[in-house]
């Protein structure tokens, strides 16, 4: 059987995407092919490397608007036979031809129960909305902004007094553990989108 082949997009330091090489990457038959990037210099293309995996930048200043610099994305994500692309704080909005061209082969991780808190800063939306419980959600990517299929979903309790550096650090924590567990998930064909729009994982019989 041949590997599932995972290509990640990051633009930082690459926290999620060493989690994923740490617990996923050569195992289970789950392998990482590429790794891409907005930025040059992103630490999390020097992971990369340190894994002996490809990766490529696509520098936003290099291409004529976001279709192209997406396009070209594109064309070396499938080049490098990708079954699913992994979100690991990409922070660029993909084009709707983007989304279109690995429908249901995207997944993102979110620092948020969704539909609760969705877009930019989802922790310091949580701490103003004073709840006591925020998480984490792995979920498809569509067009909308953090609106596609949410595959899994765990509960992190805010810290009493509202203290956001605890709550980062264990909504990161939280993010390492599961998205590799939803990754693994999908390659190994246990999650389905249906034709209403949700996401159904097959449990084990």
């Amino acid at each position: 059987m041949s590997n599932f082949r995972l290509v990640v997009l990051a633009s930082g330091t690459g926290t999620n995407l060493q989690a994923i090489l740490d617990r996923l990457h050569g195992r289970d038959g789950v392998e990482v092919v590429g790794v891409g990037s907005d930025k040059a210099g992103a630490r999390a293309l020097a992971r990369a490397l340190e894994a002996e995996v490809e990766t490529a930048a696509f520098p936003r200043d290099e291409y004529a608007d976001r279709e192209a610099r997406d396009a070209a994305m594109g064309d070396w994500i499938e080049a490098r036979g990708a079954d699913l692309v992994v979100l690991a704080g990409y922070m660029q909005l993909l084009s709707a031809a983007f989304v279109g061209r690995f429908r249901n082969r995207i997944v993102n991780i979110h620092p948020a129960l969704l539909p609760a808190f969705p877009g930019l800063d989802a922790i310091g939306q949580a701490l103003a909305a004073g709840v006591e419980t925020t998480g984490v959600s792995v979920h498809f990517v569509d067009e909308g902004v953090d609106t596609g299929p949410v595959l899994l979903q765990r509960e992190v309790a805010v810290p009493a007094g509202g203290d956001r550096a605890r709550l980062e650090r264990a909504i990161h924590a939280t993010e390492h553990e599961l998205y590799p567990e939803a990754i693994r998930m999908i390659a190994a064909g246990r999650v389905r989108i249906e034709a209403n729009g949700h996401c159904v994982v097959v449990t084990d019989e």
